[in-house]
């Protein structure tokens, strides 16, 4: 029979993986996200003013 402790913690395999997948998400996965999304952005406002021109009054 198992005692109170051992019915909490997760065996060591599982705490591999959830490391394996925390690492994976932190350093692999969400950089390469932040990246695209900054990268996305400022290629949808060079988009946008290559159409619209640059901000600013209008030159006269």
């Amino acid at each position: 029979m198992t005692t109170d402790q051992e019915s909490r913690d997760p065996p060591a395999a599982s705490r591999r993986k959830e490391l394996l997948a925390f690492f994976v998400l932190a350093f692999g996965i969400w950089p390469i996200v932040a990246v695209a999304v900054v990268g996305g952005y400022g290629f949808l406002v060079w988009m946008w003013q290559i159409v619209t021109g640059p901000p600013g009054p209008p030159a006269g």
